[in-house]
């Protein structure tokens, strides 16, 4: 090679250097730095109920913009994914935590303290905790008190000693009390928490729902806990394998979101509470004591420096109506009110009112 030629392929090194140096700086500024490196594809984290909605909207967006890469979608439960999401912003850190339940306040200041501040908040629809069994199970029929007395770790301030279900409800097949259910860090463990087990607290003692606002620690001690004896069985963030133990266990409940009881009706029951089926016309309508909101927090800054996030929110938008293909997938679609304001929130690039978050 010649001095002239080596000279150009200098320059063209220091040229090419100097453009992805620009380029990761430039989305490190957009997304108002922080995180190492650079990415060029859209990373989600979060609720396990979520997970397959979210993944069949990545399907669609990579099948409908050609040389789009395809989103990284993690299932780490929803308390697990905050703790991600909220780590920070820029390329090292997720774009989107699908979730389950609300983000907490104690959560939200997290996420600001780690410069997380501009965080959009998106009902994508309706969910019910649904409990099931096999084909071949018991047909249990149950109450929040029957559960709470059953799941407790401390029923009416004493130890759970409850071996059968026929010893929290004489009414009840005398079979044992085995729930496959969340771990601590899923949303759907929160929202059995304080949907079902402290419904059942309180009917049984109102005066536990005075306590719950004076000491939120006391009233979850009596309400809320679980019992860790083995009579809850923490299956991990693969709901999948909850189903399974459900074959191979017949006298065994196991607790997940609706869609993965729509998907399996063929081979389990939904088990009603208070006398209501865990289907989509009671979850819908709010009849069923399990239906609760699900969620998308979007990182505002990674907005633009993330190819393909407005169109990822934007298929969102478009496949949750009540004819769409993520109601086929098994989310309940939310009241037109609401996916209107969802609507717009994501045209709109809304951004979360944290006054409101418990």
């Amino acid at each position: 090679m010649n001095r002239k030629n080596a000279k150009v392929v200098k320059a063209l090194g220091t040229l090419v250097a100097a453009s992805a140096a620009v380029t990761l700086a430039a989305c490190q500024d957009q997304a108002n730095g922080g995180g190492a490196g650079s990415r060029d594809h859209i990373t989600v984290v979060g609720s396990s109920t979520v997970f397959p909605f979210t993944t069949m909207v990545a399907e669609q967006l990579v099948n409908s913009t050609p040389g789009t890469k395809a989103p990284a979608i993690e299932s780490t439960g929803t308390g697990g994914g905050m703790k991600l999401f909220c780590a920070g912003i820029g390329a090292a850190h997720p774009d989107i935590e699908d979730a389950s339940r609300r983000i907490k306040a104690s959560e939200y200041k997290t996420c600001v303290d780690n410069g997380v501040s501009r965080i959009i908040e998106v009902q994508i629809g309706l969910d019910g905790i649904a409990f099931a069994e096999s084909k071949n199970g018991p047909k249990l029929q149950l109450t929040a008190v029957d559960l709470y007395r059953a799941l407790a770790a401390t029923p009416n301030g004493q130890p759970n000693t409850a071996k059968t279900w026929k010893d929290v409800n004489p009414a009840l097949p005398a079979v044992p009390i085995q729930v496959y259910g969340p771990p601590s860090t899923s949303g759907t463990r929160d929202a059995l928490a304080e949907l079902i087990l402290a419904r059942g607290c309180d009917a049984i003692n109102p005066k536990m729902a005075d306590i719950k606002d004076k000491d939120h620690a006391a009233y979850a001690k009596g309400c809320t806990a679980i019992r860790e004896d083995g009579a809850y069985v923490d299956a991990g963030e693969n709901d999948n394998l909850i189903v399974q133990k459900l074959q191979s266990n017949p006298n065994a409940v196991g607790i997940f979101g609706y869609s993965y009881l729509e998907q399996n009706k063929d081979k389990l029951n939904g088990v009603p509470i208070n006398g209501v089926e865990p289907t989509y016309e009671t979850i819908a309508r709010g009849a069923y004591p399990g239906s609760r909101p699900l969620f998308l927090y979007v990182k505002a800054a990674h907005l633009t420096a993330i190819k393909g996030l407005r169109e990822f929110l934007a298929l969102y938008v478009k496949s949750w109506d009540p004819n769409g293909p993520l109601v086929a997938k098994g989310l309940i679609a939310a009241p037109e009110d609401v996916r209107k304001r969802s609507a717009e929130i994501v045209k709109n690039e809304t951004l979360l009112n944290p006054s409101k978050l418990l």
